[in-house]
């Protein structure tokens, strides 16, 4: 069990990056989704032992990892959203690096870094330097180093950014798997990344936690709230600027607009069913937060 209560990060010049925001994570994957600058990374870092809250606790097996944090270090892999490398060393070099200073015996460690070469598909090309890798294949050797070790914790920052679709997909199943006996914190502001392998899911913006819940009950927290309404492309930007608009396309008969509103806005706007990413944007928008919050009472 990895606990963070009531966690608060305030940076010099009094940024609250993180707002008080309590996670018990047991066994299983969690995603956390939120916009860029929601405070993500800064969760994470202090989820990872990286950075110290300003104020709150971090628990893992009841140890305050804040005060001790080696006891969650020995059994964490991590990939924070910037990920450097040793553009000189190969990926065998630089895993094998990594694995020694984890304390992996050198037999174990090479067992290990071919299994997880395989697992991101950089098999063929282990011996070559990483300075003559792609953004796409130093993600997936990122991927590999957070592995190292078989943890019980793993703690990922976007971890798919810069990875093609397939190998998306690759990662996102991986994570499914090793999250039916460990802890798996993933954040994404993508929702394709973790509306298909996540039953459990939080949304944080500006810094707080704004909902927690499965897909379903997530998707109830817009129901009733999602319009479709074909548009004239003259009209596009007023209705932007009225409503949240989740999708748009143009078509040959005008532009199909899919959008939130708290009723129906324009008499030939129709209901639709909700997804995944109707839910996220009504929760971190702030134009659609009272709605939502009245909703929900």
């Amino acid at each position: 069990m990895l606990e963070l209560v009531d966690v608060t990060k305030v940076y010099p010049g009094g940024k609250r990056a993180v707002d008080g925001v309590t996670l018990r994570l047991g066994p299983g994957l969690i995603g956390l989704l939120g916009p860029n600058g929601a405070g993500k990374s800064s969760l994470m870092r202090i989820a990872a032992t990286v950075t110290r809250p300003t104020s709150g606790r971090v628990v893992f097996d009841g140890a305050d990892v804040v005060a001790r944090p080696d006891a969650l270090r020995r059994v964490l892999g991590y990939l924070p959203q910037d990920f450097g490398v040793y553009p000189n060393l190969s990926a065998r070099e630089f895993l094998g690096y990594l694995a020694a200073a984890k304390g992996i015996p050198a037999r174990a460690a090479r067992a290990q870094i071919d299994h997880l070469l395989e697992l991101v598909n950089l098999a063929d090309v282990g011996r070559r330097p990483l300075g003559g890798y792609s953004g796409g294949m130093l993600r997936r050797v990122g991927i590999a180093q957070a592995l190292l070790g078989d943890p019980r914790v793993i703690i990922v920052d976007e971890p798919t950014a810069g990875l093609d679709p397939t190998e998306r997909v690759r990662f996102r199943n991986l994570l499914s798997e090793l999250a039916a006996d460990r802890v798996v914190l993933l954040s994404t502001h993508i929702v394709s990344d973790v509306e298909s392998v996540a039953s459990d899911m939080a949304v944080v913006a500006g810094g707080r936690l704004r909902r927690r819940g499965s897909p379903e009950q997530l998707l109830r927290e817009v129901d009733g709230l999602v319009w479709e309404v074909q548009a004239d492309p003259a009209d596009v930007a007023e209705v932007q600027a009225r409503h949240v608009v989740t999708r748009l396309v143009r078509t040959p008969a005008g532009v199909r607009m899919r959008l939130l509103a708290a009723a129906r806005p324009y008499p030939e706007a129709t209901p639709v069913t909700p997804d995944l990413e109707d839910a996220y944007l009504a929760l971190v928008d702030p134009r659609m937060r009272p709605v939502v919050e009245v909703v929900r009472r």
